[in-house]
């Protein structure tokens, strides 16, 4: 178990710790030399086999407040520290608002100085402090008299660590590993060093992580728990991890040491806020903070999502805009302090670490974080999947809500889901969000069979922008497997149409395309003949050639690359597959390669490029055009 202490400046904090462990925690010398605590000071006491006691002692000094903060990410318990001879204090109180907006309800009170006041003002002060806690997670805690100085009272306080420790619930092992690095120093011989209180997961020697934001790699050389060497860390535990390949000015104080997986740097976070409700007045959107996450310290501000401000005590959803990268997962608590970084003013959780910075308002957006803020994960999944209209990502969500496999395959399980396998993971889906993606794609190609009965149908592309256009490429192509493999639509090619829907030729056009174009088109596929030149090739008049390759492009039998080119499937195909070699050897497929590879001059080679672009089978970017292994084309 990890004891957090908490309160004012000079109420006894350090001297408690000492007297429970032995462990003098102030440890800087103008910490020794002044008598206060500056900065975050650590103890371990050994209770029985194999378990050990770790404490985090926090300055109290209003100024040091995000000292504070950093102390309280990730303890389990809270001691409350109160003079008997002062009573509640300012930091007192603000020390308690902080643990309460961090979620912390598992804790005691100490008395501290009992021996400097009569036994009337000890019980006035435990009073106080009983009024004080009413309200939050704390009311109720037991309140211990002690003196840390004599040890009166310690071994009762003690005792009931010792007990709150036996009952305390296991913290999910499951999930990737992160670690909130409070400090990071280095040890001759061995190099750099970081400690800080697992979060999640385990980590052993060997082990390969990152630092994250910054996103270095690190390997993991050994690992000290609780204050022992130990085979292995896991969550719960206070952990110093000594890691290689990293100075130790790459790492600091607020950065994360987790799994790969879960580096996920950002400058926004979606969040559900509590406002304090001593505050003044609402906190309006657009305000200036400062935000407290785990041991990280940066500055940013608060979009307000649904109205223009949260009334004092009220709890409301809102976009935090940071000035800098932050690592962060669903679940997550963090703290704001106004802009002088003076009053803790507010402090929620984190929803979604990596959400859209348009469209953050609307109502659908509202509405999935509305169901993404249940506490339950498979209540959340379940909600969030109801409302997902284009599916929702388990990948996605196993990294943002650090799911273990157990945990991943009861969402894919939920009842009423349809999971869609892509190339970028498995999509979920509500039945009735699935049927409805279905309904839309055979009531646009009714629609444009209807309207161009003279026409195959429509690319696979321009199927999606009609039909499901908020669906991504991959997704798209997924279902449209899943309804061609039903025999609900037929593609042919790139084209894409019901079954019952045909489009033929006349016999004299189909001779003329089968004996006459056909066969002029295969003989130079890369640099097939203008229309001019195949109707002078075969003698008929441009204008009816022209009309035939249209009717013939509108079934799927070639494809209109340029005003005056026509290029058979098989041409397009390989044409595609080499601009897909091009960007995974070059990086892009250029005009100039691109020409080279297939023998044509520069301007058909553009052409071509850009009818790739066209049809969403590249993307171009700047003078680059780029093919994606999400292309329909290639699916």
């Amino acid at each position: 178990m990890i004891i957090g202490t908490a309160g004012h400046i000079d109420h006894g904090k350090t001297a408690l710790v000492r007297a429970l462990t032995g462990v003098e925690t102030d440890r800087l010398p103008e910490e020794q030399a002044r008598g206060i605590t500056l900065d975050l000071g650590f103890a371990y006491q050994e209770i029985g086999p194999g378990e050990v006691l770790g404490f985090v002692d926090v300055p109290g000094h209003e100024r040091l407040v995000h000292n504070m903060v950093a102390g309280a990410a990730g303890i389990d318990y809270v001691i409350l520290v109160v003079a008997a001879d002062d009573g509640p204090m300012p930091q007192t109180r603000e020390h308690l608002e902080i643990l309460d907006l961090l979620g912390l309800e598992l804790g005691l009170v100490a008395l501290t100085k009992i021996d400097r006041v009569p036994p009337a003002r000890v019980s006035q002060a435990a009073a106080e402090v009983r009024a004080l806690l009413q309200g939050t997670g704390l009311a109720g805690a037991p309140v211990f008299p002690v003196n840390s100085l004599s040890g009166d009272g310690i071994e009762p306080l003690a005792r009931h660590l010792h007990g709150a420790a036996a009952d305390l619930p296991a913290r999910r092992g499951g999930g990737g590993f992160r670690l909130a690095v409070d400090r990071s120093f280095s040890i001759a011989g061995a190099g750099t060093v970081v400690t800080g209180i697992v979060l999640d997961g385990r980590v052993r020697p060997g082990d390969r992580l990152l630092v994250s934001p910054a996103g270095h790699p690190v390997r993991v050389r050994g690992v000290h728990a609780q204050g022992r060497p130990a085979p292995e860390g896991r969550a719960g535990q206070r952990c110093a991890l000594n890691l290689a390949d990293l100075h130790r000015d790459a790492v600091g104080r607020g950065a994360l040491v987790l799994a790969p997986a879960l580096h996920l740097p950002t400058r926004r976070l979606d969040v559900r806020l509590r406002v304090l409700a001593a505050e003044p007045g609402p906190l309006k959107h657009w305000t200036p903070v400062h935000c407290h996450l785990g041991a990280a310290h940066l500055t940013g501000r608060v979009a307000v999502l649904d109205g223009e401000a949260i009334a004092p005590g009220a709890t409301g959803l809102v976009q935090l805009v940071l000035d800098a990268d932050l690592a962060a997962l669903r679940g997550d608590r963090l703290i704001l302090r106004d802009q002088s970084a003076r009053r803790t003013i507010a402090g929620g959780w984190v929803l979604d670490p990596e959400p859209p910075a348009r469209g953050r308002r609307r109502p659908a957006r509202l509405a999935l974080l509305a169901a993404l803020s249940e506490r339950d994960t498979l209540s959340a999944a379940a909600a969030a999947l109801d409302l997902a209209e284009q599916g929702l990502s388990l990948e996605r969500l196993t990294r943002h809500w650090n799911l273990d496999p157990g945990q991943a395959a009861a969402i894919a399980a939920l009842p009423g889901g349809e999971r869609l396998d892509t190339p970028a993971g498995p999509l979920l889906f509500a039945r009735t969000h699935w049927q409805t993606l279905q309904q839309r794609v055979l009531a646009t190609l009714a629609q444009g069979h209807a309207e161009h009965p003279d026409q195959l149908g429509p690319d696979r592309e321009r199927l999606r922008r009609g039909a499901c256009p908020a669906m991504e490429r991959a997704a798209f192509a997924g279902l449209l497997e899943r309804m061609a493999a039903a025999g609900a639509v037929v593609r042919s090619g790139p084209w894409v149409h019901l079954p019952g829907h045909a489009v033929r030729l006349a016999p004299t056009d189909a001779a003329l395309w089968q004996t006459g174009i056909r066969p002029l088109l295969e003989a130079q596929p890369f640099q097939p003949p203008r229309v001019r030149d195949l109707a002078r090739a075969l003698a008929q008049d441009e204008a009816l050639i022209r009309q035939l390759l249209q009717r013939l492009a509108a079934m799927g039998e070639v494809h209109r690359v340029a005003h005056d080119h026509y290029f058979t499937p098989a041409a397009v195909a390989d044409l595609g597959a080499i601009a897909l070699r091009l960007t995974e050897t070059d990086g892009a497929a250029r005009a100039a390669a691109f020409r080279d590879a297939v023998g044509t001059g520069r301007k058909l080679a553009i052409q071509i490029l850009e009818f790739f672009d066209r049809i969403g089978y590249s993307r171009r970017i700047g003078d680059d055009h780029r093919v994606f292994r999400d292309s329909l084309l290639t699916r």
